[in-house]
């Protein structure tokens, strides 16, 4: 997932970092301990890597060491805002073929979702992905296209193209998305602004999301700083 993924989708993206979603149970991150520890990758900040951090929805950090992968950073995940549990998501992931090495990566529609974020950056990569997906499925669209792209597409004239040829999928939509009721009515400015209210409120929900977790890490972090008393 992340920076990565997006790349082998195709909506370009340069990433020093590689960001893993992983199934939390004690065999598996076992396995991934020992991957680790062949990447001599260090944690670098907190949490340590625990399941119950990795269950509550924090990021374990690290920073590999062997020569081959001097400096790459490896952020591990066990769940992410807005999704089911790890289970459902390697249903539907898409798997791939890298110089001959099996590459499993989530599925698009979850990887939009997983950049819904506060970041600024995140957003422009939302609009790439989405539209990637339209050009190299628009010519003979199944029907989850159809509807991917109008749960997800961020480009208003876009929108209110597919809305206008599958006007069937674009009404069952309209009482869900307020964007694609503005493109069955080919309002391009109201689509923008619908658009526009989408974000905020994924930026705020993504915000709620964090905003305990980070109150977690700065008192991890205030732990680590303070002394420890020997009785």
């Amino acid at each position: 997932m992340g920076g990565q993924a997006c790349v082998f989708y195709g909506a370009a993206e340069f990433s020093r970092d590689l960001d893993l979603l992983i199934l939390v149970a004690p065999d598996n991150l076992e396995r991934l301990r020992f991957a680790l520890g062949e990447l001599q990758a260090e944690s670098i900040a907190v949490p340590p890597f625990e399941e119950g951090f990795l269950l509550a929805g924090h990021g374990v950090h690290f920073r590999c060491g062997r020569t081959d992968v001097t400096g790459l950073r490896i952020d591990v995940l066990g769940r992410l805002r807005g999704l089911g549990d790890f289970e459902e998501l390697w249903l539907r992931r898409t798997t791939i073929e890298v110089a001959g090495e099996t590459v499993e990566l989530i599925g698009v529609a979850d990887l939009v979702h997983s950049k819904k974020t506060q970041r600024d950056k995140d957003w422009p990569m939302i609009r790439r992905l989405v539209e990637q997906n339209y050009f190299e499925n628009r010519l003979q669209p199944e029907k989850e296209h159809v509807m991917f792209w109008l749960r997800e597409l961020r480009t208003p004239r876009l929108l209110m193209a597919i809305a206008s040829d599958f006007p069937g999928p674009a009404r069952q939509l309209a009482g869900f998305r307020p964007a694609v009721a503005a493109a069955i009515s080919s309002h391009e400015q109201e689509v923008a602004r619908c658009l526009e209210s989408e974000e905020r409120e994924e930026r705020e929900r993504d915000r709620e999301y964090w905003q305990p977790l980070r109150k977690e890490l700065e008192e991890l972090r205030r732990r680590r700083r303070s002394p420890s008393v020997e009785g």
